[in-house]
């Protein structure tokens, strides 16, 4: 699942840029290269699960957190499609991006309030049963 869209990817850098970002073919055909638009959102969305997935259960569907991961999307898809194009600032973005990653996946910064975390799954509850000692002196 790709935290993002096409439509996202386009309201971000712009139709123009879009095209000639994705657009491949030659002769060029003038629209988005949809393929390679959605293979760069679901490398983003693929790098974000990888930070993610030690904390969260990912894909994450929390409608509290789909805004910040379709903008972090958006971002590092925009990255990928540039490539070593990408400006300075972009670069700086990404950077910081992935340091915001970072502090979420060590627990540092919460993706989303405690309320919509979900909780975790386990073995269940730690039962303690008092019996009789297997093991020591008073046993022989």
């Amino acid at each position: 699942m790709s935290y993002a869209t096409i439509t996202d990817l386009q309201d971000r850098i712009g139709q123009v840029r879009l095209v000639q970002l994705t657009d491949l073919e030659r002769p060029s055909t003038g629209a988005v290269g949809e393929v390679v638009a959605q293979t760069a959102l679901d490398d983003a969305s693929a790098e974000i699960d990888g930070y993610l997935m030690g904390r969260y259960s990912v894909p994450v569907t929390t409608l509290s957190a789909l805004p910040a991961l379709r903008g972090y999307c958006v971002t590092l898809a925009h990255y990928r499609l540039l490539g070593d194009a990408a400006s300075e600032v972009l670069q700086a973005d990404v950077k910081a991006l992935r340091s915001l990653l970072m502090a979420i996946s060590r627990g540092d910064m919460p993706l989303m309030p405690p309320s919509d975390v979900p909780a975790p799954s386990g073995a269940g509850e730690v039962l303690f049963a008092p019996t009789v000692k297997v093991m020591g002196r008073d046993a022989y």
